[in-house]
Parts: structure tokens; sequence; C-alpha cells
């Protein structure tokens, strides 16, 4: 289990995230929310190891994430940013098989990891073309099957850090993307995946964190969350709270 305790990070002296207690859970998909410079990707950077904190502790199963070696770690935790610069011609398979590095599984197994996390993420048909050759869409898409490569099959113990994984993707690979990290956390991955759209998080997430300079201001599940006065308070925004008609969830709408 990875757990945040009364976590305060600093950039230049300014107190970017203070006061977070988090734990992520097994099987379960939490979803990040705050308008930008909420300090969403620093929490994320604090929980991967990549920003350091001021005060508090990240730990993993009870022991700091700084003591975990980088292979131990990249076992256990995949991480995809916001953004990925790859500036060299591969193909899309070896993009894909970076995620295997940390693991001793041979060429043979790889490959099978390599397509079955390009199915998994709808980018089969990807396969054999230069990277540089696709839109921002598509390399989303093929980072993302990186990832899942780097955690396949996906097991309880495993922690998938996604920050904005649908940003450049057409309304229908959002939700594929979604259903598959969904799939990935039913297998009993731990998964925090940072969004932006609110209706994607209702349907897709078991609790939503909602920050605001830095700070928690709402943990729970969506329908504690995406209330019209926690959402008018963090983002200024009116709007209209509804049930899904078929599936339940809340639906948002902009006044």
């Amino acid at each position: 289990m990875l757990r945040v305790k009364q976590l305060d990070v600093l950039r230049s002296g300014k107190r970017v995230l203070a006061g977070v207690d988090l734990e992520l859970l097994p099987g379960e998909v939490l979803g990040v929310l705050g308008p930008n410079g909420a300090g969403k990707s620093t929490l994320l950077g604090a929980l991967c190891g990549e920003v350091s904190a001021a005060a508090g502790e990240v730990s993993l199963d009870g022991r700091a994430l700084a003591d975990w070696s980088g292979p131990q770690r990249a076992r256990r935790v995949a991480v995809l940013p916001q953004s990925s610069t790859l500036n060299f011609a591969f193909r899309v398979e070896e993009v894909v098989a970076m995620g295997r590095m940390p693991h001793d599984t041979g060429r043979e197994r790889d490959a099978e990891v390599v397509a079955e996390a390009l199915q998994a993420a709808d980018a089969s048909h990807l396969a054999g073309r230069s990277y540089l050759a696709l839109s921002g869409g598509e390399r989303q898409r093929v980072h993302l099957a990186r990832v899942l490569a780097q955690l396949w099959p996906g097991s309880a113990g495993q922690i998938l850090l996604l920050d904005e994984p649908t940003s450049a993707l057409d309304p229908l690979h959002q939700h594929t993307t979604l259903q598959a990290v969904r799939a990935f956390a039913d297998r009993g991955v731990a998964v925090l995946v940072i969004l932006h759209d609110l209706n994607l998080a209702a349907r897709y997430c078991d609790r939503l964190l909602l920050l605001a300079d830095g700070r928690p201001h709402l943990l729970g599940a969506p329908e504690k969350v995406l209330q019209a006065e926690p959402l008018k308070a963090v983002f200024g925004l009116e709007v209209l709270v509804q049930r899904h008609p078929e599936r339940g969830h809340p639906l948002i709408i902009a006044r």
C-alpha cells in the first residue's frame, strides 16, 4: 500500500502542497481533481519519489519510498507523466518494451506482454510504425501501453500513477483508456489518475480527491465530492448535478 502522511512540498520557498493524507488502496481507482496549479502533478511526483517532501512521509508497504531501490520500485510502481519526450525514431513496440526493463523475463515473454499491453491500450494497429510519425493522441496511447507493460498483467501490491492520460485523446479513446485503467484496478492494482473531466471521473473512479491551492478540499466517493457547493468553491463553476439515467453516477452539467 502506498501511503502519504501530512505531506508538505516546497518549491522556490513556496508551499505548493500542504497537509496531504492519503492511502492508495488495492483494486481502487482514486481520481485527483482541481484547477490548474492546485498541486495535482506535484502530488503525483511526490508519490513516485521524483519530488522531495519538505515535511511528512511517503511510504510503500510501511517502508519509506526513498528506501526502495530503483529496480524494486519500478517493479511495483509505474508512472505515466503529463508529457513524455522521445525524439528518436523507435518503433512502437520498442517504446512499449521499455516498460519491461525492470524485469528479467526474456525476449519471448516480453514480446507477448508488449502485444497484450498494446491491445489493452487499443493501439495494436500502431505496431511497426515509427513513434515520431504518430499523432499526439497515438503517442499517448503508446505510453499508456508502456506503463501497462511495466506492471503486466497487474496484481495487488502494484501502483499505477497517471497524470492526465486522456488529455490528447478523442472521446472514444478517453473511454477505452479509462476502461483499461479500470481493468487493471479490477486485478488488484491501486490506481491514482489525475483528470480534468468531471464526468469521466464520476464514471471510472471509486474515490475522488479535490485539491485547492495545494490543500485537500474534499476526499470521498464521487457522490460526495461531485456536488454543486464544493465544485463552486474549488473551480468557481456553477453546475447542475444529476444522476446518470443508466449508470446512476453523478452527471455534471455546467449552467
